[in-house]
C-alpha cells in the first residue's frame, strides 16, 4: 500500500503460453472480490494482470494519481525489460481519473511528471484499450457516489443517512477545489482522447441501465475518438447496471473481450514489424555510409599511386607535324612529341559540404605529392577542339617519364 493507492499482480505467470499483460485499472468502488473475477477472466484467456487500485482522493489530488502511476509503470517497465510482450489498458468505473490519465501523461510526456528514456518501450507495447461502465465524467455529488459501495447504496434506512453524509462531504470537497477541479476535469478529458496517438483499438463495454456512467457521456466519448481516427467497437446492453456487465451476460462479454484481445495481439504483431522494418532501413542507410567512406580511401591510395613525381606529363605524338612530314623529310622528327593538354573533368571538392555528407573524415585535407599535370595542345588548339578535325583513331599513345 501507498499514497494513491496499491499495485499488485493479479496473476504473473512466465510461461509461454501467456499471450501478454492486461493493466486492470480500479478505484476503492471497485470490491475486492469483484476484482477478482475480472482476473480470472484474463487469466483464463492466458493473459497476466497488473492491477493498480487507486484511492478515492486521487479524483481531487493529481499528485496522489501520479504517485501511483509513476509506480505502475516502473513495475510494468521492469517486466517488458524481461520480456515483450503485448500490452492492454483496462478501465474500470471511475478508475481513468483516478489514475489512467496520468499515466497517459507520462507516456506521451505531456504531464509534469517524465519517466526514463525506456518509456518508449512501453509506448511500442501498448495495442489495446478496454472501458467497462467508463469514462465518467466527475461533477457534483457523483464522485460521493462512487465513494459508497453498490450493495450500501441499495440499503434502506441507515445507509441514507451515510449516503447524505457523504454527499455533504463531497460537496465541500467541490467547493474548496472547484477551480482546480474543473481544470483537472479539462485535463482528463484532454488526455484520454490524446491517447488515439498511441495507435491502439478500443473496446467499449456500457450499458443503458448505468446509473453512473451515463450511456450518452460514453456514447459522446465514443463519437469523439472516431472522430479522432480510432478504431472503437461498443457493445451496449440494455439490463446490466454500473460494473455489472460481465455478471449478467459472462457467455457475451466473454466473447466480445477474447475477440479484441486477438485483434490486439496483431496490432502488436504489426507494429513490431514496422519498427523492424524502420531500423532495418536505417542499418541499410548507415551500410551505404560505410561503403561510400571505404570507397573515399581506396580512391585516394590509386590516385597517390598515379603521381609518380612532381614532373611527370603524359604525351601524345603531334598528328598535325605527321601531316607535314613531306617537307620535313626526317622520319625522326615527323615522330616529334609533343604534351598534350587535357580538359579538366568536373569533380567533387571533397571539403565541400556536400564532399562532407559523402566521405566525411576519410579524405585527409593536405595531401603532399600529389601533382597531376597536362600541357601542350594540338595544332595551337585545345585538345578537345583538335580532336574533332584530326584522324586520331589509330595512333597509338606513348607515355614518357622522366624517371
Amino acid at each position: 500500500m501507498m499514497a494513491g493507492g496499491s499495485v499488485y499482480w493479479g496473476r504473473k505467470e512466465e510461461s509461454r503460453e501467456v499471450k501478454g499483460i492486461v493493466v486492470i485499472f480500479a478505484w476503492v468502488s471497485v470490491h475486492e472480490k469483484h476484482l477478482k473475477n475480472y482476473v480470472d477472466l484474463y487469466s483464463s484467456l492466458c493473459w497476466n494482470s497488473l492491477v493498480s487500485r487507486a484511492d478515492f482522493l486521487n479524483a481531487y489530488y493529481s499528485e496522489r494519481a501520479m504517485s501511483i502511476a509513476f509506480v505502475l509503470l516502473n513495475e510494468l517497465l521492469a517486466e517488458l525489460k524481461n520480456r515483450t510482450c503485448p500490452v492492454v489498458f483496462v478501465a474500470l468505473s471511475g478508475s481513468p481519473k483516478a489514475c489512467m490519465y496520468k499515466v497517459f501523461q507520462i507516456i506521451q510526456g505531456t504531464g509534469e511528471g517524465q519517466l526514463n528514456p525506456e518509456s518508449q518501450l512501453i509506448r511500442n507495447c501498448i495495442c489495446g484499450q478496454i472501458y467497462d461502465s467508463s469514462p465518467v465524467d466527475f461533477a457534483s455529488d457523483l464522485n460521493a457516489q462512487f465513494a459508497l459501495h453498490p450493495s450500501i447504496r441499495k440499503m434502506p434506512g441507515p445507509s441514507k443517512l451515510v449516503s447524505w453524509i457523504a454527499k455533504g462531504i463531497a460537496s465541500g470537497l467541490d467547493g474548496l477545489y472547484l477551480t482546480g477541479f474543473e481544470s483537472q476535469r479539462a485535463e482528463y478529458w484532454q488526455a484520454l482522447y490524446s491517447s488515439v496517438d498511441l495507435d491502439a483499438p478500443y473496446l467499449i463495454l456500457c450499458s443503458e441501465n448505468d446509473d453512473l456512467a451515463s450511456y450518452p457521456v460514453i456514447n459522446n466519448f465514443a463519437q469523439c475518438l472516431q472522430d479522432l481516427g480510432a478504431d472503437i467497437k461498443i457493445v451496449k446492453w440494455n439490463g446490466s447496471p454500473h460494473l455489472e456487465h460481465y455478471k449478467h451476460y459472462p457467455i457475451r462479454y466473454r466473447a466480445a473481450v477474447a475477440s479484441f484481445l486477438e485483434k490486439a495481439t496483431s496490432v502488436y504483431s504489426l507494429k513490431i514489424r514496422k519498427l523492424g522494418e524502420r531500423n532495418g532501413v536505417h542499418d541499410e542507410i548507415s551500410e551505404l555510409i560505410c561503403g561510400l567512406q571505404k570507397a573515399a580511401v581506396n580512391s585516394n591510395q590509386s590516385l597517390s599511386r598515379v603521381a609518380l613525381g612532381p614532373s611527370d606529363h603524359f604525351f601524345l605524338p603531334s598528328s598535325a607535324e605527321n601531316h607535314n612530314s613531306r617537307e620535313s623529310g626526317s622520319l625522326q622528327d615527323e615522330q616529334r612529341e609533343r604534351p598534350l593538354s587535357l580538359p579538366v573533368p568536373p569533380s567533387i571538392n571533397a571539403h565541400s559540404v556536400l564532399g562532407q555528407i559523402l566521405f566525411d573524415a576519410c579524405v585527409p585535407k593536405n595531401i603532399e605529392g600529389w601533382d597531376i599535370r597536362f600541357s601542350g595542345s594540338v595544332n595551337g588548339q585545345p585538345f578537345a577542339t583538335a580532336r574533332r578535325h584530326s584522324p586520331f583513331l589509330g595512333i597509338k599513345c606513348n607515355r614518357r617519364s622522366r624517371l
